[in-house]
């Protein structure tokens, strides 16, 4: 089991990783991984140290070796389709970022209440009446909905993801949500994380 801090730092290896094995770079030191993730060479061997020994002592790391092994952690060795609810500007932007594409994810539907956004969107995807998120979950093998509806209705739309059989849900919305156990919630806050940033701009510069 790896620890949640652990599991955090994954993607950021991942790209780092992916960076050198388009280079051609078969071999990577902690050391070089951590000029360029940004964290201690410690850290990042006690992080790898988690798979086994996968160092060479005086060689490095095997690149490939390492991304098929993170990827396999991360679910990316098996493709995930995303139910993105609430077809505004950032539901229409994480629709078209090619991004998700390269690591496995792929955005099937789009749902709205808003009568007038039913229909396909200019990136070839269809926006469904909210009412058909169960049918289309199951039409469509949706596993992961994506929330990106104002704070005050979340609640209500993760209640309807729920019970439409979602088992993840990714939040943008500002809220903390009530779920079942068995369901899984990654909350992505823009605000905090810029206010974060904010705070230590301020206490860096003044």
């Amino acid at each position: 089991m790896f620890p949640k801090a652990t599991i955090s730092r994954f993607p950021m290896y991942f790209r780092v990783l992916t960076e050198y094995n388009h280079q051609n770079i078969a071999l990577v030191s902690s050391e070089e991984m951590a000029r360029k993730v940004g964290v201690t060479s410690s850290q990042i061997r006690k992080d790898l140290s988690y798979f086994g020994s996968l160092g060479i002592r005086g060689a490095g790391y095997d690149v490939a070796y390492l991304l098929a092994k993170i990827k396999e952690i991360l679910g990316m060795d098996k493709k995930r389709r995303l139910a993105i609810i609430g077809a505004g500007k950032l539901g229409l932007a994480l629709a078209g970022y090619t991004g998700l594409k390269q690591h496995g994810l792929e955005v099937a539907a789009l749902f709205d209440i808003d009568q007038s956004k039913w229909g396909t969107t200019s990136g070839q995807l269809t926006v469904f009446p909210l009412t058909a998120l169960a049918s289309q979950k199951e039409e469509l093998g949706m596993e992961i909905a994506v929330l990106t509806v104002p704070g005050a209705v979340a609640q209500t739309v993760a209640n309807m993801a729920v019970q439409a059989g979602f088992k993840a849900l990714w939040n943008f919305a500002p809220v903390r949500l009530v779920v079942p156990k068995n369901v899984i919630v990654q909350y992505e806050d823009l605000v905090v994380g810029i206010l974060t940033l904010s705070h230590h701009l301020a206490r860096k510069f003044g």
